[in-house]
């Protein structure tokens, strides 16, 4: 059997895929920049598997499937990331009205869940690309956009620490909007493309 991958192609595919999972790494790295390094590979981890795992989906689903949910996905990634975006600036603000009490538990397993599937899911219809790919090219091609968004969540996690450490208490403000602007992204261009 010959596989025919070809690999600067899938590179380039992961890092376009990986940069709304880069800039909600980057935002967890300003509102909780005290986060162990474990739990950072942990999130890059989610989100790299979350993001090779969608193609995967959307190759074995095929072509009905994913148009279908294609015209929902735009609205479950806006809903998702206004949700956490909205809480995050709650909790921010929350924060600055209580002094004394500790202003945020940091970033839960649920949080990167949910961060995780709202980033990805418009990974879903790269599946269609892969459909004249064997199932091993597509899973090569696939694990690539894994390792790729890995490495790019844990460099911008780091970026938006450096960020989090000047903008203190307001950073969960900051975050909240940039999640919510990325949401806002997401279904802007979905709105676009259908004009």
């Amino acid at each position: 059997m010959v596989i025919n991958v070809n690999y600067i192609e899938a590179i380039l595919l992961g890092v376009g895929l990986a940069m709304d999972a880069s800039a909600v790494s980057a935002v967890n790295g300003f509102t909780e920049p005290k986060m162990k390094f474990v739990k950072v590979l942990f999130m890059a981890f989610l989100f790299g598997s979350f993001q090779g795992f969608m193609p995967m989906i959307g190759y074995a689903a095929g072509s009905l499937v994913v148009n279908l949910l294609s015209k929902i996905i735009p609205y479950i990634a806006l809903i998702l990331l206004s949700y956490l975006g909205g809480k995050m600036i709650y909790d921010g603000v929350k924060g600055e009205d209580e002094e004394n009490e500790e202003i945020s538990t940091g970033v839960t397993i649920k949080t990167l869940l949910l961060q995780s599937v709202a980033t990805s899911i418009d990974a879903l219809s790269i599946g269609l690309i892969f459909s004249k790919d064997t199932v091993v090219e597509a899973l090569i091609k696939s694990g690539i956009i894994d390792i790729v968004t890995f490495i790019i969540s844990v460099g911008s996690f780091y970026v938006g620490k450096y960020f989090g450490t000047y903008l203190n208490d307001k950073a969960q403000i900051f975050g909240g909007v940039i999640l919510i602007l990325i949401g806002l992204k997401i279904f802007y261009e979905y709105l676009k493309s259908l004009f």
